[in-house]
């Protein structure tokens, strides 16, 4: 048995024990007290502010998913959870658990999500500390949590760099010192057109000393599969022989996927736990120290190929990813005088491991030089023999990340007519990178050096600085009238160092050609550093010396990727920034129930490192927020209504492509208009349920985009084209985005029956920004035509349970009509436009679940 399964038996045994041992659950109160936030129909404290509140008395846009709806919505993790947040979308890069990229508002240009590309332009926060890691988010299992809060728009001034659209934040439940509970929670179910799947969950609250409490999750989920990876073929050119047209004559070499052919080839399997002990060490002051680990395994494709078949692909080398991080956060809050007190510090470390199959890139430069003789006649994939092999790649990559954050902060007491929010933060995130292309049985002298095998290596090591001074201070002008005004001063320093590329043959003092399978002069290991600091390509063409420097980061043959200065080396690449973020805020309760607001407000991106030396490292990008909103409480506190409408401008938007040779570009864009409307209402009346959210997003662009950066954006002069023209709708982000349900609730004996219904619509969007680029004659190259757009589609899940005092049985029925919803698109790279692949919402799956509190 795998430690998967060790993991999934005790966890179950232990589930099992919950159910089944009434006389362990004696000893608990005869009415434990829930473990949840407070019900959708009452105050909801929420903590956005930084600051415990109650959301209708916050004047910004918050959405917040309590316990109770998390557990009446049956969400376990990110894609669940943000269906039902409207200014919330992603981009689902591969389509694995982990690697989404997150947007809110419209906030989103695309790209392909690359290890040194952008930082987010979203934070992600578990309780106090920072989680937002870059090439996506860190998909945090959900159960026992308190609440999600969605925070729309600028959070610059309490949240900073990777909050320039907004924040998503993970609110924990808290050990509680005043009895002992529990609750465990068992489910099954069948994925239609794939495989069966299920989760065991279970947390216990125990309370160790009168000042002291300890409570501890654990979980384990395995998601069935449901795409099919089916039997298929590619044939390649031989190099020699020519139809009458002059392209060449597939005879080169004829491959299948046998080995690898596989049904529901897409499972997922994830455990952990997370453990939290709160110790008052007196009236005024609490510790708390946190520790969460969760690993995540996934097997296949979460794409499938429409060319192939419905939730089918056709791939030919294994296809896997592991995900594990473990989160250590401690908090400390107290009062000195009446002055509220909080330190939270925080370290992360993830480390994530992955295969994946890169046929496709084969098969697209096979076609792409098929006047030249494809594959073979353009490039030299041959063994030691000199023997024309087999040109399908597959890569092995994997992340190191590491994360440390501290932040220090006072709030002076909330009931006084002026108060205060102020603070300092620190935070420094390191990314080690490995990504290795892999031709089996290529040439040690076309490998990268020292790699044989590997036709391109990236072997990287990324650190992102990041510094701040904020506050906020608030002054009620009147009993019901409000102003806040807030800053944050920042410096960010970021670093890149490495080595990306081909290898280069050492024979001859590298003046041998080939120089590499793909024939390059100037790419890889010609671009590393000698000892005299001149690179080896100009080493080689001056005569001097070609003895290269050792490689800055482990793994890779050489550096460059760096700066060499003269009595150091070579030293990491850097781009650094300062400046100042704010919001203003005006809010006014013009009678008891409502809250009206204004907003302006302004966030920020970090800028850059393009690795290429001939692409210009990329600036920093801003938003800012221009919002009218109100919030009311009406029918008696039966109904809450909100809403929000707003403008945001986008200055320079970062974005980023798979250029020449697909290889990752990062570029400042024009400016972009966002405007757009909110609203969330919830409605509690007697046994009847109900809630919705929907929500408006126009994102364009304002000046063209061009292929070349072009000050002007008339994208004139030598090489530059038009890229999109102003005008262009941004990518990813649907026009229309809504969620309702409903849940009606009757006494059945000692029981209580209910029916539940969630009904979701996500509009349409481009796949791409770049919808069309223009030559002399016309379009020449289209991406988001190549990838195609992203259909709006519908989905309605359908539950009936039965609650008990203590235990409570459902069946569900999630997506009910099989909705093939496009979460996203991609392709393998730049030139790869044969095969877009389609990441579906999770086919009709049917289940049970079992709960039981102790």
């Amino acid at each position: 048995m795998s430690s998967f399964g060790y993991r999934a038996a005790i966890l179950a045994l232990l589930s099992s024990t919950a159910f089944g041992a009434p006389a362990f659950a004696q000893s608990a109160p005869p009415e434990p007290a829930p473990a949840t936030a407070p019900t959708d129909g009452g105050d909801i404290i929420v903590t956005a502010t930084k600051r415990s509140e109650t959301l209708q008395n916050v004047p910004i846009s918050v959405q917040a998913l309590t316990t109770k709806k998390l557990d009446e919505l049956n969400i376990s993790n990110f894609s669940q959870y943000a269906q039902q947040l409207p200014s919330v979308s992603f981009q689902a890069l591969g389509g694995t658990p982990g690697t989404n990229v997150i947007y809110m508002r419209g906030v989103a240009s695309g790209g392909d999500g690359n290890h040194s590309g952008s930082l987010p332009s979203v934070g992600v926060y578990l309780d106090e500390q920072p989680v937002t890691t870059i090439g996506g988010n860190l998909d945090v299992h959900i159960y026992d949590i308190a609440r999600i809060e969605s925070l729309s728009g600028p959070q610059g001034t309490l949240y900073g760099a990777s909050s320039e659209a907004g924040t998503i934040r993970i609110i924990t439940n808290q050990p509680d010192l005043s009895h002992f509970y529990g609750r465990a929670d068992l489910e099954g179910n069948k994925v239609s057109k794939g495989g069966f799947g299920g989760k065991a969950e279970g947390m216990v609250n125990i309370p160790l000393s009168p000042s002291m409490a300890l409570r501890v999750v654990g979980f384990y989920q395995r998601d069935a599969g449901y795409i099919d990876n089916v039997p298929g073929t590619r044939r390649f050119c031989g190099g020699t022989n020519f139809d009458a047209n002059g392209n060449c004559v597939k005879d080169g070499l004829t491959v299948n996927n046998n080995a690898f052919v596989k049904k529901d080839y897409n499972d997922t399997e994830i455990a952990g736990g997370r453990a939290a002990l709160k110790v008052d060490l007196d009236s005024n002051w609490t510790v708390t120290p946190t520790v969460m680990y969760q690993d995540t395994r996934s097997h296949g494709a979460y794409g499938y190929d429409p060319k192939v078949g419905d939730l089918q692909v056709q791939h030919f080398y294994p296809e896997y990813r592991r995900d594990r991080f473990i989160q250590a956060g401690l908090t400390i809050a107290g009062k000195i005088g009446n002055w509220d007190v909080t330190y939270a510090g925080a370290y992360l470390d993830r480390k994530d491991f992955s295969s994946s199959d890169y046929t496709d890139y084969a098969e697209a430069y096979d076609n792409l030089y098929a006047s030249v003789g494809g594959i073979a006649g353009y490039f030299y994939f041959k063994d030691n023999a000199g023997k024309t092999i087999d040109p399908r790649q597959r890569v092995i990559g994997s992340d190191h990340f590491k994360k440390m954050s501290q932040e220090f902060r006072v709030a002076s007491p909330s009931s006084e007519r002026f108060r205060v929010v102020a603070g300092a933060f620190y935070q420094r995130q390191s990314n080690d990178i490995h990504q290795d292309y892999q031709v089996p049985g290529l040439a040690d002298t076309l490998s990268v050096n020292g790699h044989p095998g590997t036709l391109w290596l990236t072997q990287q090591h990324r650190v992102d600085k990041d510094y701040a001074m904020f506050g906020e201070a608030s002054y009620d002008i009147t009993p019901r009238l409000t102003a806040t005004v807030g800053g944050r001063a920042f410096i960010y320093d970021n670093s890149l160092i490495g080595f990306f590329g081909f290898g280069r043959d050492p024979a001859n003092g590298y003046s041998t050609t080939p120089y590499n399978a793909a024939g390059s002069s100037r790419t890889g290991v010609a671009g590393c550093f000698t000892t005299n600091g001149t690179r080896l390509r100009d080493a080689v063409a001056a005569g001097g010396s070609t003895t290269l420097l050792p490689a800055a980061v482990a793994g890779g043959p050489c550096t460059n990727l760096g700066v060499y200065r003269v009595g150091e080396g070579v030293v990491p690449v850097q781009a650094s920034g300062q400046g100042v973020t704010y919001r203003f805020n005006l809010s006014w309760k013009p009678v008891e129930g409502v809250l009206l607001y204004g907003t302006a407000s302004r966030g920020f991106r970090p800028g850059g490192i393009n690795r290429r030396a001939d692409v210009a490292a990329y600036a920093a990008d801003y938003l800012t927020n221009y919002e009218l909103g109100a919030k009311t409480t009406l029918l008696g506190g039966a109904l809450r209504l909100n809403g929000a409408i707003y403008q945001q401008d986008w200055d320079k938007f970062q974005f980023s492509f798979l250029g020449a040779n697909s290889f990752t570009e990062i570029h400042n864009g024009p400016n972009a208009r966002i405007r757009g409307a909110e609203i969330i209402a919830n409605l509690n009346v007697g046994a009847l349920s109900v809630s919705a959210s929907g929500s408006y997003t126009d994102a364009k662009t304002r000046k063209n985009l061009c292929l070349i950066d072009d000050p002007t954006f008339t994208c004139t002069g030598a090489g530059n084209l038009l890229s999109a023209k102003a005008g262009t709708r941004l990518p990813i982000t649907p026009k229309f985005k809504a969620s309702g349900s409903a849940r009606y609730t009757v006494p059945v004996g000692a029981a209580k029956a209910y029916g539940q219904a969630v009904v979701s619509y996500q509009g349409s969007a481009a796949s791409d920004i770049r919808s069309a680029t223009f030559g002399p004659g016309g379009i020449i190259f289209n991406p988001a035509a190549q990838l195609g757009p992203l259909s709006a589609f519908t989905t309605a899940d359908f539950a009936v349970g039965v609650q008990f005092q203590r235990y409570s049985f459902e069946l569900f029925i999630q997506n009910a009509f099989d909705t093939r919803g496009q979460l996203s698109r991609f392709q393998e790279c730049g030139s790869c436009g044969q095969r877009p692949y389609i990441v579906p919402v999770t086919p009709q799956t049917i289940g049970v679940r079992l709960h039981t509190d102790f």
